[in-house]
């Protein structure tokens, strides 16, 4: 008679709400972490948190950039990333 087969779905990867939230928690996290740490070195805090222009704003953006594709690149997934399980 006929020989059943069955359907196979393709592997889903993780939902994208799940990507686009863990890249916007991780710009946020890196964003103040590495804020308070380059106006920590460079004078820029304030009493409401910090103020950055000129060449430390730069270096925060630089900072924000590396974190981004050292933790992809090379450690598998970003801090939010890996909570979510929003890998691909």
């Amino acid at each position: 008679m006929g020989i059943a087969m069955e359907e196979t779905k393709p592997q889903a990867g993780p939902a994208t709400w799940r990507i686009i939230l863990a890249f916007l928690l991780d710009f946020f996290t890196a964003f103040f972490v590495l804020g308070f740490a380059v106006a920590s070195v460079t004078g820029g805090r304030t009493e409401e948190g910090f103020q950055l222009n000129g060449l430390p704003a730069l270096v925060l953006f630089a900072l924000i950039i590396a974190y981004f594709i050292v933790f992809n690149r090379f450690l598998g997934g970003t801090i939010w990333k890996r909570i979510l399980k929003a890998q691909r």
